[in-house]
């Protein structure tokens, strides 16, 4: 059996719920014709690049996917159906990513505030603090630089 990766984005105004259950709906679908999903990941609700039917957020869902290729045909037939699904995407692959995926990585470490904590102290890294706080320069002579007074 072939492997694929299956993204789907679900409408804004659907429950997480909701969008658990049409997984399940489509995980049914290629498990009656032989094949397996050995993951599912729920990505949340992310901003689209484009309006995609007058949508601007969607339910991002990936399924990782061990099946016959007809099995992924008929899932996809029932996707185009469904009015709930704006678009999904089908790969294939030669192996399955074990762990979790990049855009949960991501998230994690968004969470943690890696990136964020240097903006958290109040400014970023070439700020030196408030000016007249800092020591005036003086030039060899013991003289205040010009412009500096």
């Amino acid at each position: 059996m072939a492997l694929y990766e299956h993204v789907l984005l679900a409408r804004q105004d659907v429950s997480a719920q909701q969008v658990e259950a049409l997984v399940e709906q489509y995980k049914g679908i290629i498990e009656a014709n032989g094949g397996s999903v050995p993951k599912i990941e729920y990505w949340g609700v992310k901003s689209l690049g484009y309006r995609i039917k007058k949508n601007r957020k969607a339910h991002y869902s990936l399924l990782n996917i061990d099946a016959p290729s007809a099995a992924v045909l008929e899932m996809e037939r029932q996707m185009r159906i469904n009015e709930d699904v704006l678009r999904f995407l089908t790969i294939r692959v030669e192996e399955l990513e074990e762990g979790q995926s990049a855009m949960l990585q991501k998230r994690d470490r968004d969470d943690r505030g890696e990136r964020g904590d240097r903006f958290e102290r109040g400014g970023d890294r070439f700020d030196r603090g408030p000016r007249r706080d800092r020591p005036r320069r003086e030039d060899e002579a013991g003289e205040a630089v010009a412009g500096e007074a």
